[in-house]
């Protein structure tokens, strides 16, 4: 007879095992606020310096780069150019931004990177500046190809030095807070634009404002911003460089790296294709209104700037914060977040432009909500890129990444969206035109704006499609994400690179399948 008392009861047993339990979570949280406290308290006032300036150029970067889009209109009549030549202004900037990319990258994983960003801050400000003096269409398109070659010294080298300041989650907010300046940065461009033009008479005066800033924010990299050494905070002093052929069939092999910017380059594509395009749909769309004989495009640039401005205020650090809450349960949290950013714009941005000629309120509030979407992907990718790339090799992966998102992304979308919706116009003339054109248009400019809205509409559902295989892209790195940042982890803490590498894919296998199979 067994004594009932040696029976240990199942049900206190499993009570205090799940207490256990809950304790353990309890304390792992609490380690995790302890070392971001004091990951917070490491911080020095430099650093904060630092990251302010770098966030300051990085917001007048994006103030430069639609500027024009923001009285596109004008410069249009100005030049006397169609919807093909003017997508090209911003293809010859790009183009040239995208080109010059991998040499930046090259140069700022060797080289003093503020003084290199400096240098290219005084480039684009002067091509700018002069560029807005020029009277021929060819001249003019020159110098916006310039001013590329300056702005990819600093987008390809800025993110670099943050990673090398900061780890972890502190990490994650510095690049939020430095990722705002996209969203900020393109509606201030637009607003910039279009109330210079409207003030002065003139739309070249939108493009010589930034410059007088770009003059201030060359003194305060100098003065202000510190270089690191490469992986400082991470502990990865220990790392040297590589040759670059080996960076680069590293990166190719990196999973991870190359398939965000697959989806990355998607996210360009919709990106500036939108932001090069939307001002101008929209101006037609309302003009087609009962009531909208006298659209002011200025105004429409204006709100449509300052929809973006409170979305990237809004969808950036929603993101950001997305990510770090859900990381701590799911590592392969942050690219599914950017495939679900993605996937939810398409419905949002698709009935936006099917409003635009009959709702206008309704349609901002689809595009706020559609742009909020598309901005909760700037944050994480840069994240994703900085912990699955080792420290030496981060402004060379930064440029590569520039390459494939700007040459399949917006380099082409602008052009494409506007030969397009040239194209269609032969098309919608003989088969769409007589059967959808209102009996009341009776006058021939009527007619003209009808179909320039059609065409362009018609071309801007290819964004549509592409933002859908961008989410494909994010979904697929969820796979193989854990595995490769576990390796990034391993290169760091070790001592040898190619030793590191050999001797940790197994340890990071087994880590994984601890990971999966723990109850």
């Amino acid at each position: 007879m067994v004594d009932e008392g040696s029976i240990p009861n199942v049900s206190t047993y499993e009570y205090h095992m799940v207490n256990a339990e809950n304790a353990q979570n309890t304390s792992r949280e609490r380690r995790i606020k302890n070392v971001m406290f004091s990951e917070m308290r490491m911080i020095n006032r430099t650093d904060w310096f630092t990251v302010g300036v770098l966030c300051f150029v990085n917001l007048l970067n994006y103030m430069d780069r639609f500027t024009v889009a923001g009285v596109l209109t004008e410069i249009k009549n100005d030049f006397k150019i169609t919807n093909d030549k003017s997508g090209l202004l911003q293809t010859a900037f790009i183009l040239s931004y995208m080109v010059f990319a991998p040499l930046f990258g090259y140069l700022g994983d060797r080289y003093n990177r503020k003084v290199i960003m400096s240098s290219g801050v005084f480039l684009w400000c002067l091509t700018t500046f002069v560029g807005s003096y020029m009277k021929s269409f060819g001249w003019f398109l020159l110098f916006r190809a310039l001013v590329g070659i300056g702005e990819a010294s600093y987008s390809t080298i800025a993110p670099t030095i943050i990673s090398d300041l900061f780890v972890k989650d502190v990490r994650s907010k510095m690049l939020a807070l430095f990722y705002f300046a996209i969203p900020v940065g393109s509606g201030l461009g637009y607003i910039i634009g279009g109330e210079a033009a409207r003030t002065t008479g003139a739309w070249q005066w939108g493009l010589r404002i930034t410059p007088i800033f770009g003059l201030l924010a060359i003194i305060l990299l100098l003065a202000i911003v510190r270089d690191p050494i490469r992986g400082e905070r991470e502990g990865g002093v220990h790392l040297s460089n590589t040759a670059w052929s080996n960076d680069i069939k590293a990166l190719l092999k990196n999973r991870s790296f190359m398939l965000s910017s697959a989806g990355f380059t998607c996210v360009a594509f919709v990106a500036g294709a939108l932001a090069w395009w939307a001002p101008t749909f929209l101006q037609l769309g309302f003009t087609l209104h009962p009531n909208g004989h006298n659209v002011d495009p200025d105004d429409v640039a204006y709100k449509f700037g300052l929809i973006g401005m409170v979305a990237g205020l809004i969808g950036v650090p929603l993101g950001s914060f997305l990510a770090q809450k859900l990381r701590v349960h799911w590592q392969q949290a942050d690219p599914l977040i950017c495939a679900m950013g993605l996937l939810i714009s398409v419905p949002l941005l698709f009935f936006a432009s099917l409003t635009a000629n009959t709702n206008s309120i309704l349609c901002y509030i689809l595009i706020f909500f559609g742009q909020l979407s598309l901005n909760l992907n700037w944050s994480i990718v840069a994240d994703i890129l900085l912990y699955v790339v080792i420290p030496t090799r981060r402004s060379t992966a930064e440029a590569f990444q520039i390459l494939i998102a700007h040459a399949f992304g917006d380099a082409g979308s602008p052009y494409l969206i506007g030969l397009l919706s040239e194209g269609l116009k032969t098309v919608l003339l003989s088969e769409l035109y007589i059967k959808y054109i209102d009996p009341g248009m009776m006058n021939r400019n009527q007619n003209d704006i009808f179909l320039e809205f059609r065409s362009l509409q018609y071309a801007l559902f290819l964004t549509m499609f592409v933002a859908v295989l961008g989410s494909l892209f994010f979904f697929i790195p969820a796979l193989y994400i854990q595995k490769d940042k576990a390796l990034v982890d391993l290169v760091i803490a070790g001592t040898n690179t190619s030793d590191s590498m050999y001797i940790c894919n197994d340890e990071v296998e087994n880590e994984i399948q601890d990971d999966v199979h723990k109850p």
